[in-house]
């Protein structure tokens, strides 16, 4: 794995054509240094699959640099990452980190900018290239497609779905699909929920899109070898959410209904709250101050975590554990109740009528609630608390198998590259032979 640093390097001397070999670069900000949301999760677990599908030495890896001292840096998930792509073979180019925030609209064009111009580089001493932007801040790459360069955009969420008021990302992102499209570009839908978004709202054509279904990699379905300790309330048992410190996650319904149960004299588990950012001030966000105010005034037993780090993943396999709640209000395709779907001794719960009822089917797998109805989720809860062991069993046992029969990620993306970028996968002999 060779690592080039922020200074850019000189230009690219000329490569004989009858050398130059297929080439997979793909552009990413959360996923390689860390990971602050499901974004960074599954970001690396597109890197992984790529890496094990092509031939050894075809992918190139681009991301803005993260300082070791950072919040957003853990040491042993870059190290993972990093040995991981240097048994690919993997070529990984560190662009500047940018000052303005990535889901900024001048923060994406920076880092489009400079990915974009690596990418360039890459290019003009390789053969075909696929170039991929992972998530927003990456879908300004249309203009830095050169002629043997295909384009792949997948869009996790959209500003539409999570600050439908910024008007100006919210155009940035639209011009940015129709330029891709227009240049013969793909966008990867993760879920149906969001092909259906982006044809409607952002007026994708179908034509140009490519499913590539989120989902879940071999380490991903392993139990983890080691966890933080749990908050010593907790052991007993618990509930445990997370996700991003915003509206959109729902916490405050979650909040909510357990102050209806605990009026109705529901005995419920102490209830770990990530509710996160990775931010580098230490002071809690308004949001993380009103729940942590709600908490508070509704006399609840619960814990509320504001500092994301990846370990408290592994809670997810705690024995302790008794339910995982999902109380988003929009989610184009939640991951954390396929890192349950294990046989372990808890259930879910999914509010939103998504692509995430796909895993979560009501009875069947876990139970679901209203999108925005505290009632309807306290019911819910309380149907998963109280249901007997047997059913349970069945319930675990069921989401286990939907989770392996329909959500291997890296099939999902072998699938992908094989309809648009079918050379990419060839034999080094085979590539080197179509090139002459």
């Amino acid at each position: 794995m060779r690592i080039h640093h922020a200074t850019p390097p000189p230009p690219p001397t000329a490569v004989p054509e009858a050398v130059r070999l297929p080439r997979v670069i793909v552009a990413l900000h959360e996923g390689f240094y860390g990971a602050a949301s499901g974004t960074g999760f599954s970001n690396r677990a597109f890197v992984t699959a790529l890496a094990r599908m092509l031939p050894a030495g075809r992918l190139s890896v681009i991301t803005p640099g993260v300082s070791e001292a950072a919040r957003a840096h853990d040491r042993r998930w870059a190290g993972e990452v990093q040995q991981m792509l240097r048994q690919a073979a993997a070529e990984v180019i560190t662009i500047p980190a940018v000052h303005a925030p990535p889901d900024s609209v001048r923060g994406s064009v920076q880092l489009c900018d400079l990915a974009g111009e690596a990418a360039m580089r890459i290019a003009a001493r390789a053969g075909r290239c696929l170039l991929v932007g992972l998530d927003i801040p990456f879908l300004g790459l249309a203009p830095y497609v050169s002629p043997n360069m295909d384009l792949l955009l997948v869009p996790r969420s959209t500003t539409v779905l999570t600050r439908p008021k910024d008007v100006s990302r919210v155009r940035w992102e639209r011009d940015a699909l129709r330029a891709a499209t227009l240049r013969g570009g793909h966008i990867g839908a993760i879920s149906s929920h969001m092909r259906g978004h982006l044809i409607a709202t952002y007026s994708v054509s179908r034509t140009s899109m490519v499913s590539i279904p989120n989902g879940l990699i071999q380490e991903e379905m392993a139990q983890p070898s080691t966890a933080p300790p749990l908050p010593f309330k907790a052991r007993a048992g618990f509930l445990f959410a997370m996700g991003r410190a915003v509206p959109t996650k729902g916490f405050e319904d979650l909040l909510e209904a357990l102050r209806i149960l605990k009026e109705r004299g529901v005995q419920v588990p102490h209830l770990i709250l990530a509710a996160v950012t990775s931010k580098e001030n230490e002071r809690r966000s308004s949001y993380q101050e009103d729940l942590a105010t709600r908490i508070s005034a509704y006399g609840l037993d619960a814990t509320l975590l504001t500092r994301f780090t990846p370990a408290i993943r592994a809670w997810l396999h705690n024995p302790a554990l008794r339910a995982v709640i999902v109380p988003s209000r929009e989610e184009p395709f939640g991951r954390i109740p396929w890192r349950r779907s294990r046989p372990e001794p808890a259930q879910w719960w999914r509010p939103r009528p998504a692509d995430s009822l796909r895993t979560v089917v009501e009875g069947e797998t876990g139970f679901t609630a209203a999108p925005q109805d505290a009632k309807s989720l306290a019911s819910a809860l309380h149907r998963a608390l109280t249901v007997l062991p047997r059913e349970r069993d069945r319930l675990r046992s069921a989401g286990a198998a939907l989770v392996r029969s329909r959500h291997d990620y890296e099939a999902s993306i072998a699938s992908a590259i094989e309809r648009i970028a079918p050379w990419a996968l060839e034999p080094a002999s085979s590539a080197e032979g179509r090139s002459r």
